[in-house]
């Protein structure tokens, strides 16, 4: 005798403690509820996690922002992971908008470590099945994990946002390091073919977050400039490009970045930078107080909840990105 089952699919979304307020918007743009769990830390910081309703067999999607303490939050991901796997989930997504550590890709000089990969093998050895992140610190990363990596881009969220504002103004797109450059060409062309320019910088790699002297490539007098960024960290290097931008003449500057990782000195810096708009997604939280008049957030959850959709529904996520991603 054999015993026959239609497998129905059931997408359950889970969220770490470190911001509920995306994982809530993402489950709104779903129409699905956060699965409840508990969650606590022991009196000497190890973390303990459980799910309340059963996950067997389900989609598993488990969403993380990596903001500090950056390793509580890491650790509290990969705990839900092998909680899940453990439970017997069907497929489990990570889905992480900031993929911690992904400043440490290579190694710059001996004896270093490459924690990126570490993140991405850790993650594996977890359980996860596939990961999303938004704009990696560099692509090379989607290699690391063994497994389906889904690169997501903020530029065109970004971009709409500096194209509808900045109608009439002309537009440079400016890379804040020759590094950068790929990316603001894909800007420029978003942008309905704007020059670009570049700032060529000196780092001593003996002084990290520090950035030595510039100079700007490119054609930015009178013209409304826009600095991109994947990141925002201390904000030293894009303050001093503003700076640098402003005393080669530019009309007025405008930043867009995806991240606002705002360690330390960065909220002063970029308020008083003269800067004429500051633009972040939220894929980190960015409290109260750390915003300021002239910044702009703009939500990331429509995004994601696209891309969860595809997923789920074992759709095309390069076909949200034009066939680009």
């Amino acid at each position: 005798m054999s015993v026959s089952g239609t497998p129905k699919k059931n997408l359950m979304l889970f969220g770490g403690r470190a911001y509920p307020e995306l994982t809530e918007e993402v489950a709104k743009h779903l129409n699905v509820s956060v699965t409840p769990q508990s969650a606590y830390d022991f009196a000497n910081g190890e973390i303990f996690v459980r799910f309340e309703e059963s996950v067997r067999g389900c989609d598993a999607f488990v969403i993380q922002s990596h903001c500090a303490p950056i390793n509580q939050w890491l650790m509290e991901q990969l705990i839900m992971v092998d909680a899940l796997k453990r439970a017997s989930a069907k497929r489990i997504t990570v889905i992480m908008p900031f993929y911690p550590y992904a400043r440490q890709d290579k190694k710059h000089r001996g004896r270093e470590p490459i924690s990126a990969r570490l993140v991405a093998d850790m993650f594996k050895t977890a359980g996860a099945d596939r990961l999303v992140s938004v704009d990696l610190h560099t692509s090379q990363i989607q290699g690391f994990f063994d497994g389906p990596v889904d690169h997501l881009w903020a530029m065109p969220l970004l971009a709409d946002h500096v194209r509808e504002k900045y109608a009439g103004n002309d537009l440079t797109v400016v890379s804040p390091d020759a590094g950068r450059t790929k990316l603001a060409e894909k800007w420029a062309d978003t942008l309905g073919g704007s020059p670009i320019a570049f700032i060529h910088k000196t780092r001593d790699p003996l002084r990290p977050n520090e950035v030595v002297a510039n100079r700007v490539v490119g054609q930015v007098k009178d013209r409304t400039c826009v600095v991109i960024d994947d990141m925002i960290d201390t904000g030293g290097t894009i303050v001093k490009a503003v700076e640098q931008l402003l005393k080669e003449g530019a009309a007025d500057v405008v930043i867009a970045a995806t991240h606002g990782v705002l360690s330390g000195p960065a909220y002063e810096r970029l308020q008083n930078c003269g800067a004429r708009e500051v633009i972040f997604t939220d894929t980190l939280p960015i409290p109260v107080e750390k915003r300021f008049p002239t910044m702009t957030v703009l939500s990331i959850a429509p995004l994601l909840a696209r891309v969860i959709q595809e997923v789920f529904e074992d759709g095309s996520v390069t076909s949200l990105f034009d066939g680009n991603a």
